[in-house]
């Protein structure tokens, strides 16, 4: 379902980069989806690639989508909700930073918006001018990443946010802010859950899992696996996206796992040399 704007024909695609963001893994993702399947569940949504391919590609698929990263929550929500006072938001943002972009960028980066349209606004337009398109907060819970190198950032893409809105509306997807673990009470029989945590480190430096104040911790992913295996016992398909790592290899090297390496690049990483000839795990139960 492609909208139309004008003559501008857009799918909808992310409106925000996140790391391990799946936009570039959609066809290898797409041919390891169950041929059928009830609710789709998508409990880490981040950028939500696979979720606007999903509602692209199958009208009138159920969705249940959820993140305990409280803003982003609320930035579908809003984009859903509120398109119009959303655009001409970020379209202030975008005139203000094109007179002065540091002390702009600076000065929004330090503000702490309370209203829905700000908040929203503020986060999409860090997201659009940080350095590399990373989103991270420190401990205290504060955006903590310098200004990108440059010329011409796409700060408002009102083309693909209304096509986000259009679908999300469309779509009657139930959208939510809260642990991973909730989705145990909600998934049924075929349906399918397809979890993309942040991942493992696979060395020393790579520690990447500050997408919320709390970490993602080695405890954190030994709850995901136990709850993967409920999950299975209660016949849901279950689809996980992880790094190369050892111990996510030994965690789900039993039966009914079955594991497949993927190549992918690492679109985030300050050394474009290090984004590609990465592998990462697909892991399924069907």
């Amino acid at each position: 379902m492609k909208q139309q704007y004008g003559q501008i024909l857009v799918t909808p695609k992310p409106f925000v980069k996140w790391a391990g963001g799946k936009r570039q893994l959609i066809p290898i993702l797409n041919e390891n989806l169950p041929k059928t399947f009830g609710t789709y569940f998508e409990p880490f949504l981040g950028g939500g690639a696979l979720l606007f391919h999903m509602l692209t590609e199958r009208n009138g698929q159920k969705c249940s989508i959820s993140d305990l990263n409280s803003d982003l929550v609320l930035s579908y929500i809003t984009i859903r909700d509120r398109i119009d006072d959303l655009i001409s938001s970020l379209k202030s943002h975008e005139k203000n930073y094109q007179k002065d972009s540091k002390s702009y960028y600076y000065s929004v980066r330090e503000s702490n918006p309370r209203n829905e349209i700000e908040k929203t606004s503020r986060l999409i337009f860090l997201n659009r001018t940080c350095f590399n398109g990373l989103y991270r907060v420190n401990s205290k819970g504060k955006f903590n990443v310098p200004i990108g190198k440059y010329t011409n950032p796409n700060i408002v893409n009102e083309d693909n946010l209304r096509s986000v809105s259009s679908i999300l509306q469309s779509s009657k997807a139930s959208i939510k802010c809260r642990d991973f673990e909730a989705v145990l009470r909600d998934a049924k029989k075929d349906d399918l859950v397809y979890f993309d945590p942040p991942y493992q480190p696979v060395s020393n430096t790579a520690n990447f899992t500050s997408y919320t104040n709390k970490d993602f911790t080695f405890d954190d992913l030994n709850r995901l696996a136990e709850l993967c295996t409920k999950l299975d016992s209660k016949g849901c398909r279950v689809l996980l996206s992880n790094s190369n790592s050892k111990e996510v290899a030994e965690i789900f090297s039993n039966e009914p796992w079955k594991i497949s390496k993927i190549q992918a690049n690492r679109s985030i990483n300050s050394n474009s040399k290090k984004r590609t000839g990465h592998f990462e795990l697909l892991i399924k139960n069907y």
